[in-house]
């Protein structure tokens, strides 16, 4: 198969696993809660409406793919978004992949839109 000039394969790979992870809800539910800031388990089920090892099966995915971050307070996790990550100041997401950056913004006409 044919690269794109200037695109390695492990470019490639890195964006692939990115997209895998952006391409379920929960975790892109996930990733717009803690946009809003920093929750621990039990908030984020509450406001997903999903069991707690549902939940927790999905942070872990986000976060062993460094897209989330914790902290421990005492016997609770709190879950925030990554360096990697930008909130955009309210406006969306931005997720830094090497030298891509990817975009998760509502537009005008409250549909999401997505560059890279």
């Amino acid at each position: 198969m044919a690269k794109a000039p200037g695109h390695t394969d492990q470019d490639l790979e890195q964006l692939t696993t990115l997209f895998r992870l952006l391409s379920d809800k929960t975790r892109l539910n996930i990733l717009m809660l803690l946009a809003q800031g920093e929750r621990n388990v039990t908030t984020l089920c509450q406001e997903l409406g999903l069991p707690q090892p549902t939940v927790s099966h999905h942070l872990g995915l986000l976060r062993m793919n460094n897209i989330i971050g914790n902290r421990r307070n005492g016997k609770q996790v709190f879950y925030n978004l990554d360096g990697r990550v930008d909130t955009n100041d309210g406006a969306g997401l931005s997720l830094k992949v090497e030298k891509y950056r990817i975009d998760i913004q509502a537009s005008q006409h409250a549909a999401a839109s997505m560059t890279i």
